[in-house]
């Protein structure tokens, strides 16, 4: 690798944030996809979580993440890992940064109406995200093509972070029942987005309420892909690496170690993990 201060561009590092450890998800996608890469992973956590934010607020902070990101760690692309910060502000960081390649999530609509045979679609995610702008022309265009059972999930993604068993017991039991009856007759929902990059971590409580044979769908594996096609088209990709990862977060790091020790899969390479806390000021 070229000696510190002297990176070539393939050589910096990806950026990937959100506002807590739900894009644990996605960098698990990441680097299962891109095993030579390098990554820095922020964690907004003194600021989430952002469903329960508004628009500008969730603008601002992405804002200000993107560019302590490109100026401290001179990061080559960005993945937005947050449902509701892809909705409320990518636009602007893509503005803002029109030469750093941005790489937004949405909820997966169009892979789950190429996938369900009832033509019934359950629909998990932050109230932001269901009620932004661009949510919504993404629903519409696919309105004649399947029925989408939209089900805004306040509190939830605050109970992953906190690993507040009982509440997501509790949640998940409500917001499922909110959807609809699953099943694959005629009516029923046979599939599952899971609209916020929380939600991959408690699929299996989820299931419990879903049945075995509802198919559960996020945005992890094609956010993959699209960094990686884009990072080639740009000759950025790194052909060789150990794909370390820096762990970062705007508050104490404890609840990012416990999340990372529980869902961050490092057997994907002989990858090192270095954890540091951000000043909340950031």
């Amino acid at each position: 690798m070229t000696p510190a201060g002297h990176l070539t561009n393939a050589d910096r590092p990806i950026g990937v944030f959100d506002s807590g450890v739900g894009g644990l998800s996605v960098l698990n996608a990441l680097r299962e996809e891109l095993p030579h890469e390098r990554f820095v992973y922020f964690a907004d956590t003194a600021h989430a979580p952002y469903g329960e934010r508004g628009d500008a607020y969730v603008g601002e902070r992405s804002g200000t993440i993107a560019r302590y990101l490109l100026e401290t760690h001179r990061i080559k692309a960005l993945v937005v890992a947050c449902n509701t910060a892809t909705a409320a502000a990518i636009h602007r960081v893509r503005a803002d940064h029109p030469m750093l390649p941005v790489i937004g999530v949405e909820p997966a609509l169009k892979p789950a109406v190429a996938l369900s045979r009832t033509g019934h679609i359950a629909v998990m995610a932050t109230r932001v995200t269901v009620e932004s702008r661009k949510f919504e022309t993404l629903r519409a265009s696919l309105a004649a093509q399947a029925s989408f059972h939209i089900v805004p999930c306040d509190g939830l993604a605050g109970a992953i972070e906190r690993s507040d068993l009982p509440a997501i017991a509790s949640l998940c039991q409500k917001y499922t029942a909110d959807a609809g009856v699953y099943g694959s007759d005629a009516g029923q929902i046979d599939t599952l987005v899971l609209g916020c990059t929380h939600y991959p971590f408690i699929a299996d409580e989820l299931r419990r309420h879903t049945g075995e044979t509802v198919r559960f769908i996020d945005t992890g594996l094609p956010v993959a892909q699209q960094t990686r096609r884009l990072l080639g088209q740009a000759g950025q990709l790194a052909l060789e690496g150990d794909g370390a990862v820096l762990l970062l977060s705007s508050a104490a790091p404890e609840s990012l170690d416990a999340a990372a020790s529980r869902w961050l899969a490092l057997s994907a390479g002989p990858a090192s993990l270095a954890r540091t806390a951000i000043a909340a000021t950031v």
